[in-house]
């Protein structure tokens, strides 16, 4: 079953895992340096950099946003209804990554209006699915 859904779904986590391995070894290393006390985080990093701030928002965007995708691509999959979401498995993926990259470069207007583009081709996807797959179903 290696179908696009399932790789990107994979991707998916992987993307959201990576994020979060990357805060969290940044945070580490300022534990370890002294920087900041092991109790000294807040979840958003609002006492932190504007990179660390972005950086646990882009984090937490993906995992606003799996259980709402990633649901759909896991519907797909146990339902052997990966065919509708196969063609566009890897546009969604890409744009997530593009969307999270954004976020960690800038805040500037144009980075925000890009952000929210890759935003929106996920969402138009997801809505795409979520129609051809009840469509499937009922």
């Amino acid at each position: 079953m290696n179908s696009p859904t399932i790789i990107a779904f994979l991707g998916f986590i992987a993307w959201a895992l990576f994020l979060l391995v990357l805060m969290e070894s940044i945070r580490s290393k300022m534990v370890i340096t002294k920087e900041v006390a092991p109790n000294g985080f807040n979840p958003e990093n609002s006492n932190l950099s504007s990179f660390m701030q972005r950086l646990a928002r882009a984090h937490a965007n993906c995992i606003e946003g799996l259980p709402i995708f990633g649901g759909l691509m896991i519907a797909a999959l146990v339902t052997s209804n990966a065919a509708i979401t196969d063609p566009l498995a890897y546009i969604f993926l890409g744009a997530r990554i593009v969307q999270s990259l954004i976020h960690l470069a800038s805040l500037s207007p144009t980075a925000v209006t890009i952000r929210f583009s890759a935003f929106a081709v996920q969402m138009i996807i997801g809505v795409y699915w979520c129609y051809k797959l009840l469509e499937a179903l009922l």
